[in-house]
């Protein structure tokens, strides 16, 4: 299952039995580059209504035999979080602003300014194109087997990984693993080894910038008792305890010259001497070598052995450049924290889908992880707010800052959930205390992911 579209196309359902306002207004919509699909009445709508189709829903309230506010209840009863644009006329405000409360998206009032239409709609197609985005995701990631439940995005870079992984396992030559902090390495090492042959043998993993210099030779070959003063027992090796299997490499820049000449040797003749013996060995390895930049051009890594393990490489992309994968993995890492603790995922507000979206992710998919499992595991929170916190402990230097629009958007998250939480989710104390009208708080409470009921005693 290759399928790297995951974009949607999002239709305006426009229901009016005025003939002339239909049309006219369609006209418009059409005008400014929507897809409108118009029904003159509530029941033909109904029937070609079904759960997660792409679209939205305008409608005219004052209808015959079944009024806007009958079909919104019944769509809504089937999909409650469908956006539903109610058109009103001035005696009707009352009844739309209650409709609010009982899930209406916003609502028109008749004479509308087709510049305020544009807007609403707009504002309803980014919430349904976030919720359909979640939709696919979510069947993508109950549909996941085989090399994808490893490696998991859609993007034709990580398509292209997988592909190259299928290929690779089978050839039993070294490989070596380029990418940046974070973006994968050890993980593609563990998928060549246990799509390989020699899956049934160890995966040994060795991070070469974390080995004192001292101590690698001891940790790559082993040694025999009394080989040195510590000595006091004999020691398997890495190298030997690897073979049959797939010995990996991380940070393999990180190796000391006199280690990448003996490594040369071992790899060349199949063969090792732990320190302290004169026994030769005999080992079969296969090497997955990871590292950030390009051997070939590093004056402190030997050419013979670049040569010798650059049979194939593969290279990982960031994060950043990954697109829609980023929403996917978010979930998928989610999905694992609630799965651990019970629970369900919470779907993503339009503003942590945007936070998402325009950061740069420096940590790549380590990172992403991080802020999946904190936004997973505490209710209320928001992907800006857990960034925030990171970067405050961060070196200042080192951090990708959040874009001023997301930065005003969280604090004005932040006073309305704090109002929220301070009323106890009663909404008409909330609205008083922010001097707000309950339509414009109603699409900030949408916009922002907040709920009233998470805040009721």
């Amino acid at each position: 299952m290759e399928n790297n579209n995951t974009s949607n196309h999002i239709e305006i359902w426009l229901l009016d039995d005025d003939d002339i306002v239909r049309s006219t207004t369609a006209q418009w919509l059409r005008l400014s580059s929507y897809t409108v699909r118009e029904f003159q009445d509530a029941q033909d709508l109904i029937d070609h209504f079904s759960v997660g189709l792409p679209c939205i829903i305008v409608s005219d309230i004052r209808m015959t035999p079944i009024d806007g506010l009958t079909l919104m209840n019944n769509c809504l009863s089937q999909e409650a979080e469908l956006p539903f644009i109610l058109i009103t006329g001035h005696g009707d405000v009352d009844t739309a602003v209650n409709a609010l409360r009982d899930g209406a998206f916003d609502f028109l009032e008749k004479p509308f300014d087709p510049n305020r239409l544009l807007q609403t709609v707009e504002k309803a197609i980014q919430l349904r194109k976030v919720q359909q985005q979640h939709a696919n995701q979510s069947q993508y990631l109950g549909e996941l087997h085989g090399l994808e439940e490893t490696i998991i995005g859609q993007n034709e870079q990580i398509i292209r990984v997988r592909q190259q992984i299928r290929t690779f396992a089978s050839m039993d030559t070294h490989v070596i693993v380029y990418g940046k902090t974070g973006c994968g390495k050890e993980l593609v090492a563990k998928a060549l080894h246990d799509c390989s042959p020699r899956s049934k043998h160890p995966f040994v993993a060795i991070n070469c910038a974390a080995i004192p210099a001292d101590l690698f030779e001891s940790e790559l070959f082993g040694h025999e008792a009394g080989s040195f003063t510590s000595a006091n027992k004999q020691r398997i090796g890495k190298l030997e305890h690897a073979s049959g299997g797939t010995l990996f490499l991380d940070e393999i820049e990180s190796m000391p010259l006199p280690m990448q000449i003996k490594l040369l040797r071992v790899l060349q003749e199949n063969q090792l001497e732990r320190i302290g013996s004169n026994n030769t060995i005999q080992i079969d390895l296969r090497v997955v070598a990871a590292a950030k930049n390009d051997l070939q051009t590093l004056d402190n890594f030997r050419q013979d052995l670049f040569f010798r393990l650059n049979v194939s490489q593969i290279h990982l992309p960031d994060l950043r450049s990954r697109g829609a994968d980023i929403p996917l993995l978010f979930e998928h890492f989610c999905r694992i924290a609630v799965k651990e603790r019970g629970g369900d995922f919470k779907p993503l507000s339009p503003i942590d889908h945007e936070t998402l979206t325009v950061y740069g992710w420096p940590g790549n998919v380590r990172e992403l992880r991080n802020v999946a499992l904190r936004y997973a595991l505490e209710p209320n929170t928001s992907i800006a707010k857990i960034l925030a916190g990171y970067q405050a402990q961060d070196d200042i230097d080192t951090i990708t800052p959040l874009p001023l629009s997301v930065k005003v958007q969280e604090f004005e998250r932040s006073l309305i959930e704090a109002s929220i939480r301070q009323q106890k989710g009663n909404i008409q104390l909330v609205l008083e205390q922010l001097q707000l009208p309950r339509r414009t708080l109603n699409q900030k409470m949408q916009k922002y992911g907040l709920n009233r009921v998470d805040y009721l005693d």
